[in-house]
């Protein structure tokens, strides 16, 4: 790990904590019809997928054992670059389903460099 590492994973874990904070409770119809709660999810979304850029990039071996590290990057890629075709329920549920594997992953990483 180089010393720019931690911060990275703290930021991505401080992101899924955002998302899953914002969504606590919050329904899909809800959720599709709150264009405020959709640009904050969407803007933690863009730091998460940023961060593990960044983490791909200074641990390249990542890409490939931490799950859904490219899942995060590839989303933050489709809302920066297509903003006005942004999918709610990719998002949303991506969100509600797929974040877990990505943060267990990431605080174990975290707690090894302790």
């Amino acid at each position: 790990m180089t010393d720019k590492t931690p911060k990275l994973l703290v930021d991505a874990l401080g992101a899924m904590d955002s998302i899953a904070e914002f969504l606590g409770g919050v329904s899909f119809v809800e959720y599709a019809a709150n264009k405020m709660l959709r640009s904050a999810v969407e803007r933690q979304f863009e730091i998460l997928g940023e961060a593990c850029t960044r983490l791909a990039k200074l641990e390249s071996s990542w890409i490939q054992s931490v799950t859904h590290l490219k899942l995060a990057i590839d989303l933050r890629n489709r809302i920066i670059h297509g903003y006005d075709s942004v999918d709610d329920e990719i998002v949303y549920f991506t969100a509600k389903e797929d974040l877990e594997g990505l943060r267990a992953d990431l605080s174990a990483l975290l707690a090894q460099r302790g």
